[in-house]
């Protein structure tokens, strides 16, 4: 008994459908991105000259800071900070000492930045505790942030002569 030519050609059609699904391959493709870290870099020493003696302060900048994100980050965030030792000297027997109660610290606005993100200056202040120089906000990918802080350091009346010498450290994290 032969079947009709509509049976033989729906089997046909049915083998063919379901054999192509057979044929298809999935791959699965990665790769990562590698990041760096976020660091901080400053002049190793800044000289803010001399003045005479009865001068109420000296003051310069110390600058450049900069501040480099390569973390590539979603929305992250950053804080700078800064904070000084008592400057001292040599000038008598006993070293003579200006507290860090006497150094300030002003960031001023970013002199460049790269990459996206709000990028602010902190209040600064006097530097006997840390104070926040600068902040990166609402960043995305890698950034940087530079700025050219001043320094004030207010002379006490009775300070001798000599050449003071202090560390500022400037932080990020």
């Amino acid at each position: 008994m032969r079947k009709p030519f509509w049976v033989v050609t729906a089997a046909v059609g049915l083998v063919t459908a379901t054999a192509l699904p057979a044929l298809a391959v999935d791959t699965v493709v990665t790769f990562s991105i590698t990041t760096a870290g976020l660091t901080i870099s400053a002049p190793g020493t800044v000289n803010l000259g001399s003045v005479e003696s009865g001068t109420p302060n000296i003051s310069g900048q110390i600058g450049p800071v900069t501040v480099t994100d390569e973390r590539a980050t979603l929305n992250g965030s950053w804080t700078a900070t800064a904070i000084s030792t008592d400057f001292t000297t040599g000038g008598g027997t006993e070293p003579e000492t200006i507290p860090n109660i006497n150094v300030s610290y002003s960031p001023g606005e970013a002199t460049a930045t790269t990459g996206e993100g709000t990028f602010t200056p902190g209040p600064g202040g006097v530097l006997n505790i840390p104070r926040v120089a600068f902040t990166g906000t609402a960043l995305t990918g890698d950034n940087t942030a530079t700025w050219n802080p001043t320094l004030t350091v207010t002379i006490p009346p009775a300070a001798v002569g000599g050449t003071y010498s202090g560390i500022i450290t400037q932080s990020v994290g």
